[in-house]
């Protein structure tokens, strides 16, 4: 009891701390990331906040598995340091008595990851996908100013209506320049009105000319109009074929098996997995020779973390790509990596060396 104890609360402070620092450090690169995308116009200024903390969320299972991996990594190297696991072994705890109260105080952890993976992480997607396809249907009306010329979010348009305009919907004088490239057009009209149909934003221009200019013909095109509309906000991006993999529910990822579903898929039961895995490496990579320098584990372990998702990723691309099947690629990493480290952690209990293996066979 007391053995269990001690370990839980050494881990418990452990993990809060490192938990404490990560969120920190990512909360930090993330509103730098979301700075950026707000001056380029990919995301409104004003929800620069709340798509960060969206984004946070979402790297929430990335950050819980690798405090859990450098909690475990991070007490135990100590008690090793401070000859606690020479008493422990004294009173005659071997290596493998530790996995008890590791999993004891690991599976909460482990059962959040496996819900923010699986739940969490498509809805966080899903919130700032629509927090910027909001932004982006509105923009190019909202970036109107009446008396100046502006240019839509994407640069192929210059719009300017007059200063006079009765109400928000309707404008006087107006003038639109497009760019496209195959083609330059210039839209004047004495009125225009805003109209939503069939789910996009139109503006109906009325009594107006239209002047028409093909880059691989020459010559200039006029033609005149009595009402005319132009598009100008995008429409309905919501639509379940052209949204991204990412803001898909798990069940919708289950019940379409393709190749870039299930490499989703993949990655999402990985994570949970991972966390699994990372408790058992942590406990057999931990240092044994309290001399060696304090830095050397945490180190290891912090490269171990990135080699093994660098690993999800290259095979949630194979996956995605059909080059390997989503069963396969998880018993090899997954299934492969909890082999090895109970292979490390039967050695380390047993006291198992090349060469005492070695002295066996020979005798």
């Amino acid at each position: 009891m007391l053995f269990d104890s001690s370990i839980r609360k050494e881990l418990a402070r452990t993990f809060g701390a490192t938990l404490v620092v990560l969120v920190t450090v990512v909360m930090t690169m993330m509103l730098i990331r979301t700075l950026g995308q707000a001056s380029r116009g990919s995301v409104n200024p004003s929800d620069v906040m709340l798509v960060m903390g969206f984004t946070v969320l979402g790297q929430l299972p990335t950050i819980l598995s690798l405090s859990l991996f450098v909690t475990v990594v991070g007490a135990l190297s100590r008690m090793y340091r401070d000859s606690e696991m020479v008493i422990w072994f004294s009173a005659g705890r071997g290596l493998m008595s530790l996995l008890a109260p590791l999993f004891r105080f690991s599976w909460p952890v482990m059962l959040t990851i496996a819900a923010l993976s699986l739940v969490v992480w498509p809805w966080a997607n899903r919130q700032i996908q629509e927090l910027k396809t909001q932004y982006e249907q509105r923009s190019d009306v909202d970036r109107i100013a009446p008396g100046e010329f502006q240019e839509s979010s994407n640069g192929s348009r210059v719009f300017f209506i007059d200063k006079d305009a009765p109400d928000a919907n309707s404008a006087s004088n107006v003038f639109i320049a497009t760019n496209e490239p195959n083609r330059e057009t210039v839209t004047s009209a004495q009125s225009a009105r805003l109209e939503i149909r069939n789910g996009e934003r139109m503006a109906l221009l009325s009594n107006g000319q239209r002047l028409e200019t093909l880059r691989d013909k020459p010559g200039l095109r006029v033609s005149e109009f009595a009402e005319y509309g132009t598009l100008v906000g995008g429409g309905s991006q919501n639509d379940p074929e052209a949204a991204s993999i990412k803001t898909r529910d798990t069940w919708e990822l289950v019940s379409d098996p393709q190749p870039r579903h299930q490499a989703e898929l993949g990655w999402r039961i990985g994570m949970a997995l991972a966390a699994l895995n990372f408790v058992v490496l942590g406990l057999a990579v931990a240092v044994v020779n309290p001399r060696a320098g304090r830095s050397t584990s945490l180190v290891f372990a912090l490269f171990a973390f990135v080699v093994y998702y660098n690993f999800m990723t290259v095979g949630q691309t194979w996956i995605g790509v059909g080059r390997l099947g989503l069963l396969p690629f998880m018993l090899m990493l997954h299934g492969g990596t909890l082999a090895l480290g109970l292979l490390l952690l039967a050695a380390r209990h047993n006291h198992w060396s090349l060469r005492s293996l070695l002295g066996r066979r020979t005798a």
